[in-house]
């Protein structure tokens, strides 16, 4: 492929990613536009909330101001006065990601490892920019520069990962079929990869453990929000009878939860480490006890813990098991290579690595959601990290210890 045909493909590719974000929220809102307003409202409404909420997927601040009927029949205090939107839909990001992932794959095959990702790069930027701008609005206004650059940056993240995976494909191949031979573990032959320094050793066996243990949670958050949506489907069937929405509406307010189902399985893995989340000012939501207070009438809250748990002590078990467990598993890597400080060390960095990843993840799941109260929702990233980095690396170093002594009496 010459030149002027990877421009035009490394740019479609990101045209097609920006086209899929806004696309989703866009075609039942356009649905919702021709079947229950029939055609009569100014389309440009729904244009507009389609790509506030895919901006605000991406983290970007959306400045509102309602106007007096609105705010009033909204029924929260202080929705009369300006407020931003500063918590993002994970959903749209995670999107953005794994089709980044897909186009950077696609973009690799061009053989242009330059020009393929710098060209996808600046259109994707340009348009998020555009579409940014079209979205302006006294009611409704984005912000501009991080309308540019948030989105891209997400985009960016999936494009690196897409070409390093696609690289790593190349280089492992040797013929048509073929790889490089790996022994167990997936390690290279000794042979070919001399022995690191012990403290590199420490720090890569730091960040897979740590990363195992993060990972390790964050599947233990999404089994645990599953199971306490089915348990509360009465409740959340309820809360959707209550909004009277028809069908295609219905269909909306289910998309729009789905983009919040990431941020959900980590405030669930908040509420598991400890610290927990807020649902607005003054409440809270831990394994010990809810008091939540008055909450939006949204059917993915009625999944929410209600006052005292008997047995919720048992979910402050779920980091305490990861952080065993990736300890243990790291134990056959570090055996006979480290010894004395650098092997303690292992533990308790795999809790700061653990912490840190889910301190940002709680950091990236929270932020202002509306007015009034509502402008404080999700988990502190500092306490969820802090705790999480305790929890995970006191359970490492045992697991680390435990797993060692058992293959030294074997």
């Amino acid at each position: 492929m010459n030149r002027q045909l990877t421009t035009i493909f490394a740019g479609a590719e990101a045209l097609l990613v920006v086209a899929i974000g806004i696309a989703i929220p866009l075609a039942p809102l356009t649905l919702l536009w021709g079947v229950q307003y029939g055609f009569a409202a100014d389309w440009s409404i729904f244009w507009r909330a389609s790509v506030d909420s895919w901006l605000i997927g991406h983290g970007v601040d959306v400045a509102i101001s309602l106007d007096p009927v609105t705010a009033a029949a909204l029924g929260v205090a202080g929705a009369d006065a300006p407020f931003t939107i500063t918590i993002a839909a994970l959903g749209f990001a995670m999107l953005t990601v794994l089709l980044g992932v897909r186009a950077g794959r696609r973009v690799a095959e061009t053989g242009y490892l330059l020009l393929g990702p710098v060209v996808s790069l600046v259109t994707f930027a340009a348009a998020s920019a555009l579409v940014a701008y079209s979205a302006l609005h006294p009611f409704a206004r984005p912000s501009l520069v991080q309308g540019t650059v948030l989105p891209t940056l997400v985009f960016a993240l999936g494009l690196g990962i897409g070409l390093l995976a696609a690289r790593r494909d190349l280089e492992g191949a040797v013929g048509p079929g073929r790889r490089v031979p790996a022994n167990k573990g997936g390690r290279m032959p000794r042979a070919e990869s001399p022995r690191s320094p012990e403290l590199t050793v420490t720090i890569v066996a730091s960040l897979r453990s740590g990363v195992a243990a993060a990972a390790l949670i964050i599947a233990a958050a999404s089994a645990v929000s599953t199971a306490a949506l089915l348990l509360s489907y009465s409740r959340v069937i309820s809360l959707y009878e209550a909004l009277q929405t028809q069908v295609i509406g219905g269909v909306v307010v289910t998309l729009g939860q789905l983009a919040f189902v990431p941020n959900v399985v980590v405030w669930t893995a908040s509420w598991l480490i400890g610290p927990g989340f807020a649902i607005g000012s003054g409440s809270t939501a831990g394994p010990l006890g809810s008091a939540l207070g008055p909450i939006p009438a949204i059917p993915l809250f009625g999944a929410l813990p209600q006052g005292e748990l008997a047995f919720g002590f048992l979910g402050l078990l779920v980091p305490i098991v990861a952080g065993f467990l990736a300890g243990a598993s790291i134990a056959p890597r570090v055996r006979g290579v480290l010894s004395g400080w650098y092997l303690v060390a292992v533990g308790p960095a795999t809790g700061v690595v653990g912490g840190v990843i889910l301190g940002l993840l709680a950091w990236a799941s929270g932020g202002a959601a509306g007015p009034g109260r509502l402008a404080a929702v999700g988990p502190d990233p500092v306490a969820v990290g802090a705790v999480a980095a305790l929890e995970i690396g006191i359970a490492a170093s045992i697991g680390l210890f435990s797993a060692l002594r058992l293959r030294a009496r074997s």
